[in-house]
């Protein structure tokens, strides 16, 4: 009772199913003020406070900071290497070991609280998910989008919500639970989430082509080339750099060089030099415009990052929560082998106690037989109590270590040092509705449920400007020249007489071309418009209709986690009220009963009662305690 009390009050962490109890009709009901969540706009109405984030926001196991990139500063080569994530623990950390004493381990509930926390498997998973995260605030951070994380809460640790074996294994025993990031809030489907404008690659690249190439091309006249095989040689060396920012403006340079020589005898040069460069920019003025647009992936990255934050805290919880389950069936197993051999140990006593008035002839067979016919019952309800209790001791172990190959540790049986506490709690003096406040504060579900809401008013942001046509402005400025050394097939004619004369070509070595290019001899430059206008536009407009739908269904979804974890926090303090009730009357019907088997085995010795009836008494405090 004060395990789940603690869990469902003190750390809020109330699950989503179950049914509500039915609360004590004895207790009377107090009267709550109304309050509504955060997202009511009637005026008027109290709020619900707002959810506390978890905190630290880039908590992680590892020193490896998976969001920043390797750098060019050290190690020019170290983008274009892999990342070796280091391999995970298998072995049981040495906790474990200090609690192995005289081949037992003596276990309190803070021991196996810690241990679990160590050693358990579901937690190691999901402290991975926090890196794994990271590396979408990188993906996001070079324009990428996201390829989302599990948020799922594992649940299913054995042991944890049922007695029986079904399935599993490891410390836990686990299986994924449905839902996710992926998936959305509860598993909504959040398909809009990540659409809108294509975000550019923020990343700037560096391009390069050097080639080289002899061809030789039959000509259909010689005309053109004064040849009827044209011979050329080119050597092509063009380089290119190209950066997008999150304005939606987009920078290209190009430089282009070539180096060419022929047999053409109507090519003044051999080799013949090219230069050409170009720097343009392209800005984008209503689609695509704006660093709210173009880096959003960024902010859902780091949204999506606290949900696995407040998920991991949430995985902790229910592991807590099912590790403490675990303890208190052992606690429990553990008392009902020590009543089940209480048990025995009376009808062993009366049993023999029986066969000695037997014997001197005070006692009918019959009652030795009733006496006889008990210990062999106590007998086989001991063996099971006891089949149960190493059944719980295994379970117990399982939970709290990653593996048993030790045959200490596994043939070690488990004494839990710890007891159930009656003290009452603060939490079942306090008002509901300040529990409840406390729950809408502290829940990850509602957390998680509002940053997902943050990341759908986005994506609704993004669907609105992917409304509106295409339309680019951009602007260039460039140059080339053209120099070399002069053809000695070239053949010049005098324009009067057409009779050859001497060619006076002007030469140059590639420095002259490279100046000419850049120093506006031979300028390249404009400026225009792009506009692409979609006639009907029916796409965007279905996807923006429903990111809004989705983001209704949020909504909604947000109301009724509201509504559902005031129920059941309400429900809890009902339940905590019924079980301290009900342990009280089991501790009176014990003492109760103890005093009835005095009575009657006071009675029994002086004659005035029968085996059967001393039998029937013995069973009621033992099934009591």
């Amino acid at each position: 009772m004060q395990a789940a009390a603690s869990i469902a009050l003190l750390l809020m962490n109330v699950s989503t199913q179950g049914m509500a109890q039915q609360a004590n009709p004895t207790t009377p009901t107090v009267p709550q003020t109304v309050q509504n969540n955060a997202t009511t706009t009637q005026p008027g109405l109290p709020q619900a406070p707002e959810p506390k984030y978890t905190n630290p926001l880039y908590l992680r196991d590892t020193r490896t900071d998976y969001s920043k990139p390797k750098s060019h500063l050290w190690n020019p080569i170290a983008p274009y290497t892999s990342t070796n994530v280091p391999l995970p623990q298998t072995g049981n950390t040495p906790r474990l070991g200090s609690l192995l004493r005289d081949g037992k381990i003596y276990l309190s509930l803070s021991d196996a609280v810690t241990l679990a926390l160590e050693n358990n498997y579901d937690i190691a998973i999901a402290r991975i998910n926090l890196d794994i995260a990271d590396t979408d605030i990188l993906r996001a951070k070079a324009g990428s989008t996201l390829r989302g994380v599990s948020t799922g809460v594992v649940q299913n640790t054995l042991g944890g919500t049922t007695q029986t074996i079904t399935g599993g294994g490891g410390p836990g025993g686990t299986s994924s639970a449905a839902g996710g990031g992926g998936t959305g809030a509860q598993g909504l489907v959040l398909s809009t989430q990540g659409g809108g404008p294509v975000v550019p690659s923020l990343d700037p690249a560096l391009t390069g082509t050097i080639s080289y190439e002899a061809a030789n091309t039959q000509q259909s006249t010689t005309f053109i080339t004064g040849t009827n095989t044209l011979s050329q040689n080119t050597g092509t060396y063009n380089f290119g750099y190209q950066q997008n920012f999150l304005t939606g403006t987009l920078f290209n340079f190009s430089f282009n060089n070539s180096r060419t020589t022929t047999n053409s005898f109507r090519s003044n040069y051999s080799p013949q030099l090219n230069s050409q460069f170009q720097a343009r920019a392209t800005q984008h003025l209503l689609q695509g415009f704006g660093t709210g647009i173009n880096g959003r992936f960024i902010l859902q990255a780091k949204n999506d990052r606290r949900i696995t934050d407040s998920a991991f805290r949430q995985q902790l919880l229910s592991t807590v929560t099912q590790v403490e389950n675990i303890y208190w069936a052992l606690v429990s197993a553990y008392e009902d082998a020590l009543a089940k051999e209480r048990a025995l140990a009376q009808s062993t006593q009366l049993t023999a106690d029986n066969r000695k008035q037997l014997e001197i002839g005070t006692l009918a067979p019959l009652d030795v037989v009733n006496s006889d016919s008990a210990v062999a019952t106590d007998k086989q309800a001991l063996v099971a109590s006891k089949t149960n209790l190493e059944y719980q001791q295994l379970l117990m172990k399982q939970a709290i270590a990653r593996n048993l190959n030790d045959p200490a540790l596994s043939i070690a049986p488990v004494i839990p040092t710890d007891r159930v506490g009656l003290d009452r709690l603060p939490e079942e003096d306090m008002a509901a509705e300040q529990l409840v406040q406390q729950a809408y504060a502290n829940n990850p579900q509602i957390e998680q449920a509002v940053l997902n809401m943050k990341n759908n008013e986005i994506t609704i942001k993004a669907f609105k400007n992917g409304l509106l046509p295409t339309v680019d402005a951009f602007a260039f400025y460039g140059g080339s020249a053209l120099g070399g050394v002069q053809n000695p097939l070239v053949q010049c004619l005098d324009p009067t007489t057409g009779a050859p004369i001497p060619c006076n070509i002007p030469q140059s070595g590639y420095g002259s071309v490279l100046q000419n290019s850049f120093n506006n001899s031979y300028p390249d430059k404009g400026v225009g418009v792009n506009i692409t206008i979609p006639i009907r536009n029916r796409t965007a407009q279905a996807d923006q209709a429903r990111s809004q739908m989705e983001y209704r269904q949020s909504q909604m979804r947000l109301q009724q986690l509201y509504t559902q974890i005031r129920i059941q926090v309400i429900n809890q303090q009902y339940a905590m009220t019924n079980d301290r009730a009900q342990v009280q009357a089991a501790q009176a019907a014990r003492e109760f009963g103890a005093q009835s088997l005095d009575a009657e085995e006071k009675k029994y010795r002086l004659g005035a009662s029968t085996t059967a009836l001393v039998l029937q008494q013995a069973e009621e405090p033992c099934d009591g305690g």
